[in-house]
């Protein structure tokens, strides 16, 4: 099992989906502990603002591209080993939601989802841990969600792409715990996002974005490889799921709405 945890003296961490939301909150942290961020997504605009605060010993660096762009993540690792050495670690965050409703399943919001949600996760993973593999460590955290759990109303595509995230970076350990190189899937449950002001139910145990970004810069310093948050919310759902889908369609009914 690899233990490494990234330290400012390592190199520098890269973000994906850093221009709001969680990802945004991360960059934040994390600069504010020493290290160099370089925060990606698509606006630029967004991205200025961020870098341009003011971090103590550590700074953010806007890096925008768009996470489907397989070249423009290769050439992102390019530059920020270049400039910095090594990748210490990368939290691949960038996602996005499309609501999908059995009564009209739309094949465009699945291709969509898992395009942005699935392969935006692989096209910057892929390159960032070939440059740990050189600098012989790193850190991998993957953003998922507590919809990679079980079914929620209107998440079939987002459901499908989280889960898939879930699997796969359980399957990755086994190599990468051979190579030093951490990887730690992070599952939030309902946290106060752009993202999340779009949904139309009760959201259970909502919580702020600046508590859920320390959760996952306190989360990535342990050698765990879940990072779960609010973790009452989420056992609940783990547990009735695996225990009893009659409990577990009831409970998320009455919670959601659904």
């Amino acid at each position: 099992m690899s233990t490494f945890s990234a330290s400012p003296k390592d190199g520098a961490i890269w973000i994906t989906g850093a221009s709001e939301g969680i990802g945004k909150s991360v960059a934040e942290a994390f600069a504010t502990e020493g290290f160099t961020v370089y925060a990606s997504a698509r606006s630029k605009d967004k991205l200025d603002v961020l870098a341009s605060g003011s971090y103590g010993s550590g700074k953010i660096i806007a890096l925008p591209l768009d996470v489907t762009d397989r070249k423009a993540n290769r050439k992102a690792v390019d530059t920020i080993v270049a400039a910095e050495g090594a990748i210490a670690a990368c939290i691949l965050n960038a996602g996005t939601f499309r609501p999908v409703r059995g009564k009209a399943i739309n094949l465009e919001d699945f291709d969509f989802t898992i395009n942005v949600n699935v392969n935006g996760v692989l096209n910057g993973m892929a390159p960032a841990v070939e440059a740990m593999k050189e600098a012989g460590q790193g850190q991998v955290a993957i953003v998922s969600s507590v919809a990679g759990y079980g079914g929620l109303p209107k998440n079939a595509a987002y459901g499908i792409s989280k889960a898939g995230l879930i699997n796969m970076c359980e399957s990755l350990k086994f190599d990468f715990d051979k190579m030093n190189i951490k990887i730690q899937v992070i599952c939030p449950g309902f946290i106060d996002t752009p993202l999340t002001k779009k949904n139309d139910f009760p959201m259970p145990f909502l919580m702020d974005v600046d508590e859920a970004a320390q959760r996952v810069v306190s989360g990535m310093k342990t050698n765990r490889f879940e990072i779960i948050f609010p973790k009452r919310f989420i056992y609940m759902l783990k547990f009735v799921n695996i225990w009893c889908y009659p409990v577990y369609f009831w409970m998320v009914r009455k919670f959601t709405g659904g």
